[in-house]
Order: C-alpha cells, then structure tokens, then sequence
C-alpha cells in the first residue's frame, strides 16, 4: 500500500519540479522517501492526539513557545504543506480511462487493499453490526452525500461491518453514487449491500445487527438460509411483512406482543402510551422479557439490538476523538484521513488483545507516533544544512547524543565565506557543530567541559 502511495507521490512531485518557475521553491519540491512518508502520517496522529487536526499548519510550526516542537522538528512547514498537496494513490496518466467505469478510482486500489489487510489481521467475535458513517467533506465530490441526522451533514457515505464486542472494522464499502456501466455499477439496495459486506464471516453463525434501513423479512431469511447467519434488527412500520395489530398504538407502557414463524420472530414493544418500537430476529425463538429492566419490561429482543447495534457509532466515536482530518478540497484525502482513522483504531484493538497488559489509547497512539517519526528523525539530525540548536532538539526528543562533525583531513584548506574577498582566507579548521569551514579570527574557543554543558542545556 505504502510503496504505491510513495510511487505515485513522487509521480507527482516531478510534474511539479518540471512546471516549478521559481527555482527558490525547489529546495522544498524534492522526492519524499519511505521513511518522510512515515513521519508525515506521524505527524498527523500527533495532530489528532493534540486535537489539533483542524488548527492552522502556522500555529502548529510557530517558534514563539506556542506551536509544537515535534512538528518543526520532523520537517518545515513549507514541506509538510507540499507532501499534503502531492500525495496520490494512483497513476495520473491512466486516470481518465478508469474514470469512465470508476467514480472512485483515484483511490480505489488503496482503500481495497486496506480493507484486505483488515480482514487478514483479526478473526471478529460472533457478534457483528453494519451501519453507515460519514467522513464530512463538503467540497466538490461526485458522491457526496447528505444526510441530516449526522453532525458533518454532508460528506462521502461509508457503510461497514463492525464487531459489536471489540469494535475492529472487518468490513467497508464506500457509496459512490451512480456508477457508469461496468465492474463498479453495483446495486446499492439495503439487501445488496449487506450481502457485499457480509461477505468475509458468510456461512460462519454469526449474528448481524442493523437498524431499519437494512431490516427486511426476505433479507433476514436469506441470510439465514444462504450464509448460515442469524440478525437482529428493528423494522420499518411500513414493511407489509408486519401484522396491523403490531402497529397499533394506546397500549399500556411496558407492554410487549410476539409472533413466531420457524426461524424467525417479530416482536412490538410500546415504550410509551402512543409509541410502539418492531423488531425482528432470527436469533430469538421465545417471548422473554428482560428482567433487568424493570418496570419497563424490554423483550429481549430489544435490549440484545440495543446493546449490539452500536457498534459503527463507537467507531465514528473513536475516530472523531482524536481525529486525523485536515480541510481539503481534494475528496481522495477526506478517505485518506477516514482510512488513518481506522487503521489506528483496529492497530489499537489488535494490540490491546495481544498485549499482558492493558495500555490506554492515548498511549498507544503516541507510541504509534513515534515508531512512524523516529526513522525520520535520525536521518535529519546527520543533516548538516539543519541548524544546530534544532539538531539538538532532535537529539534530545531522540534521547540520542548529537553525533559529532567530521573534521577535515589534516592538511586539507577550505576557503572561509564570511572573510573579505581581499583577505582571500582559507582554514582547515570546521565547526563541530555545524560542520562549517571558519578561521581562528572569527573562532570561539571554549574547554571540553564547557563545550558539553551549553550543549546539554
């Protein structure tokens, strides 16, 4: 996934060198590497760590004791904001032919393959929600989407499969609209979708949990016939499937009514005077209240799709906590923030059942952080062109004592810039910091012990 992304990122960067008319910018316009990469996806979660996502680059680069050191420690401001705008995941030559059978191929590959890799790396519990999320973005995008009853309003339409018990991401499809003829012109029905997304836990009985949107007698027995999975779900009270007497309001608060075919079971639970709430499961077989409700007498029917239908919201929780998300226009990096998102949520998870001990999120994530900025890091701090008392701060967020300047050859002299042209100076000694030729007039000398001091503090 990584070596496309850097493949098509300097793609780009060289398009932008070759159009570049000012040759000052160009000290900031080289190819990225692997390793810059990393540290750029680094600073991101620091960002969302610091809930900082949404803040001006500036004040994240500032030097007046306001901004975060990590940040111009890492890169400057003028190359983070250049790697923003070159990243790529695909080949910009062949983007218009797969434009005409794709909306979404300018990341298509990428998100497939993430969504593999997420699938590989965990076996989910036996209890599964699908629900939609919504990544905001309201730039121009050929299947944004509006949907009121989300914070964002509008943005771009993710529908996944999440474990209800450890909330790992198993499965993702992204709406993107109406498809030209094609692979990709799919039918995005409620019944189409879920049978896409159960895909990787088909024929394993499991339990699916949805809300009415997906809810269907003809789904539920489906699922239930042809890939040996039970559901949960409640009903729309326009679903023909549902007796009148089910829908019938003025019944006493707490009062519940069932009904029982083979496999499959409805139930209405009217949680006040003048409102009933339908359901319908193919887990449940009898007519069992919950007893730990109290007055309120919930079947169990619905205290189990409350307790397992919420598993997308806690995802769309997770991530809006510390998320990653910078303003775009461009809506492939609105899916590349969404991706980061949850690829730290399922790193965390993944780590968290594996570990002998339980290590908060915070945490992680900043551990997660420092593993993708430290690489980076020690490349720039044997950087001789980066001023000293920043490669300093590199040394100290390292815990790494500054490596020394080689000195030059004996006997061998190197004109020194700062004397007159007149006075034609050459020196063979270089200061130990920064590796620049300087003669004795322009020198400080100072002991060892000294020396080592001013360096520490």
């Amino acid at each position: 996934m990584k070596h496309a992304v850097l493949i098509h990122t300097n793609e780009e960067i060289l398009r932008r060198q070759a159009s570049c008319k000012e040759p000052k910018t160009l000290y900031y316009m080289k190819e990225t590497t692997s390793t810059e990469l990393d540290a750029f996806i680094g600073l991101l979660y620091i960002a969302g760590l610091n809930k900082s996502s949404r803040q001006s680059l500036k004040d994240l680069w500032r030097t007046d004791g306001t901004g975060v050191e990590i940040f111009r420690t890492t890169m400057s401001l003028q190359r983070f904001y250049f790697l923003q705008n070159c990243i790529r995941f695909d080949d910009k030559c062949s983007r218009d032919d797969r434009k005409k059978v794709d909306n979404m191929t300018h990341i298509r590959t990428f998100f497939d393959q993430f969504v593999r890799c997420c699938q590989e790396a965990y076996i989910p519990h036996e209890y599964m929600a699908i629900d939609e999320m919504l990544l905001a973005f309201r730039g121009r995008c050929p299947f944004r989407v509006y949907i009121p009853s989300k914070p964002a309003k509008y943005g771009i339409k993710i529908l996944a499969l999440v474990d209800a018990k450890s909330f790992y991401i198993v499965n993702l499809e992204v709406y993107a609209g109406k498809q030209p003829a094609g692979p990709y012109a799919l039918n995005n029905s409620a019944f189409s979708v879920v049978e896409r997304l159960i895909m990787p836990i088909s024929k394993t009985n499991r339990n699916l949990t949805f809300d009415n949107w997906f809810t269907s007698h003809e789904l539920m027995m489906h699922l239930l016939t042809e890939h040996r999975l039970t559901s949960t779900g409640t009903v729309c009270k326009n679903k023909r499937c549902i007796p009148s007497a089910f829908l019938k309001t003025g019944k006493e608060p707490g009062t519940s009514m069932f009904g029982f075919q083979k496999d499959i079971s409805l139930v209405s639970y009217a949680p006040k005077k003048n409102k009933v709430v339908v359901a319908m499961s193919t887990l449940h077989h009898d007519n069992k209240i919950d007893e730990s409700t109290g007055d309120q007498k919930k079947p169990e029917i619905l205290t189990f799709y409350n307790s397992t239908k919420v598993g997308v919201d806690v995802v769309d929780e997770l991530s809006a906590t510390y998320n990653v998300s910078r303003n775009s226009k461009r809506w492939p990096m609105t899916i590349f923030y969404g991706i980061l998102n949850m690829a730290a949520i399922n790193a965390n998870i993944i780590f968290q059942e594996n570990a002998s001990k339980t290590t908060k999120r915070t945490e992680f994530l900043r551990n997660l952080r420092l593993t993708l900025i430290q690489p980076h890091l020690r490349q720039r701090s044997d950087q001789k062109n980066i001023p000293i008392n920043l490669r300093h701060k590199i040394s100290s967020q390292l815990n790494e004592p500054l490596q020394p300047v080689v000195q030059n050859a004996p006997g061998r002299y190197v004109r020194y810039v700062d004397c007159t042209r007149d006075k034609d100076r050459k020196t063979k000694h270089v200061c130990v910091r920064c590796g620049k030729p300087i003669c004795l007039e322009h020198a400080i000398f100072s002991c060892k012990d000294c020396a080592n001091s001013e360096s520490s503090s």
